[in-house]
């Protein structure tokens, strides 16, 4: 065997081996040198950040031509919006009965301990004023709402913006080529900034376990191993439903290795939007269905954080030493049903969602403390789980609302433009 042959291009390796081996090296890095790994911060950071710089031109663009394509076909439109809903809403009391079922088992609260962990934010709202929640969704300036990153305003323009364009016929024609330009753009500056995830990924999980450290981690240790275990078996649930479907679980599971394991390190789903999107792309899913369904899932659909905010609160219920009975038990699925949708578009939602739930059964908000040392943990596998349970939701809604004989069309009928999916092949 030549030398050529037998040497090892870890650069060759697939984005997703090259994510995994700078996950692991951080962990390494992270708990042997943390003065070195704290330094490290601002790579993470810039990373980050480069990702938030695209979210929202892509939200946009996305969704409008999404909207606008399924504009002259409100049948469909209205299919694949109560396909999304309906699963939103199974998935949720799917995710909060798993949460209870756990804790009934485990019991990972019994004996806790009532020591402050970590910090919550101050003035820390425990209720949702639905009011202003949906007044927020109405933006007065859409470009101040584009400025400041906030996704549902940018989504209620964009689906008005698509049902608008829909409506004018030939007059449309510029303005969507120039966001099938727009689109194709953000895809590439995509593809540029992902290629640097593994070294992001690295200094994210090195400066996380230098700062947070191990010692946190093993003084809720039960906590933490109940939440990935509760986290599995959402997974396999998400797996059975992709078998009823007619789909490969392992097929699917590798496909969206990148953004999965770029949730896990970041700890934050919007930065893995534009990266879901192509990789969907990529397999074969229309852009129109992704366009419309995918945004929605991000805003309303938090599968992982869902079951964690059940665990929660009854792991600090029981710290506390709080009678779970039948009622408090269906409170806590009643509330967190709804609190988990209205805290999509607050700040810190889910600890507001929290925060309701607590308050809903008689508990003090401070309880929050005592989980918060290690709540960065515990959100890498949420996080990782929502990206997960976002992508089941497009199978499905291509699986019952989509339209065959439209998706399949080669060439986009306005702007002539090849579909994605053969862009998110290149290089």
């Amino acid at each position: 065997m030549s030398t050529r042959a037998a040497t090892v291009n870890p650069f060759r390796w697939p984005l997703a081996v090259q994510m995994l081996v700078g996950l692991a090296l951080g962990l390494a890095v992270g708990t042997t040198w943390p003065e070195f790994s704290v330094a490290l911060r601002p790579l993470g950071t810039a990373f980050v950040e480069a990702i938030k710089m695209i979210v929202i031109p892509v939200v946009f663009a996305t969704v409008t031509l999404g909207i606008y394509r399924m504009g002259q076909e409100m049948r469909t439109l209205g299919r694949i919006a109560g396909v999304c809903f309906a699963y939103f809403y199974f998935a949720t009391v799917v995710s909060i009965v798993i949460g209870l079922g756990l804790n009934a088992i485990f019991h990972p609260g019994a004996g806790a301990s009532l020591a402050a962990t970590g910090k919550i934010p101050a003035n820390l709202a425990v209720s949702v004023d639905w009011v202003k929640f949906f007044m927020d969704m109405i933006p007065s300036n859409v470009l101040a709402a584009m400025a400041e990153q906030k996704v549902l305003p940018t989504l209620v323009f964009s689906i008005l913006f698509g049902l608008a364009l829909a409506s004018i016929g030939e007059a449309a024609r510029p303005i969507v080529a120039t966001l099938d330009a727009v689109m194709l753009a953000m895809f590439k500056i995509t593809r540029w900034i992902t290629s640097t995830a593994p070294l992001a990924i690295f200094a994210i999980v090195a400066w996380l376990f230098a700062s947070q450290g191990l010692a946190t981690v093993m003084a809720l240790a039960k906590l933490v191993l109940v939440m990935y275990l509760g986290l599995a078996l959402m997974v396999g649930v998400f797996w059975l439903m992709l078998l009823a479907i007619g789909e490969k679980p392992i097929a699917v599971t590798k496909g969206i290795m990148e953004p999965v394991i770029l949730g896990f390190s970041t700890r934050s789903s919007e930065v893995t939007l534009p990266v879901h999107m192509e990789k969907l792309r990529a397999m074969g899913v229309p852009e129109r269905i992704i366009g419309v369904v995918l945004p929605l899932g991000y805003a309303f659909n938090r599968d992982g954080s869902i079951m964690y905010f059940a665990l929660a609160v009854t792991f600090l219920a029981e710290a506390y030493g709080v009678a779970l009975t039948g009622s408090a038990l269906f409170t806590i699925l009643m509330v967190t049903t709804i609190a988990s949708k209205g805290s999509a578009n607050v700040p810190s939602g889910g600890l507001v969602a929290v925060a309701m739930v607590l308050t809903a059964i008689g508990l003090p908000v401070e309880a929050l403390a005592i989980i918060a040392g290690v709540d960065a943990f515990l959100d890498m596998g949420r996080t990782a789980v929502n990206v997960f349970g976002n992508t089941v939701a497009v199978k499905l809604v291509q699986k019952f609302a989509g339209d065959t004989a439209h998706d399949q069309a080669p060439v986009d009928a306005v702007s002539g433009a090849l579909p994605l999916a053969t862009e998110a092949g290149e290089a």
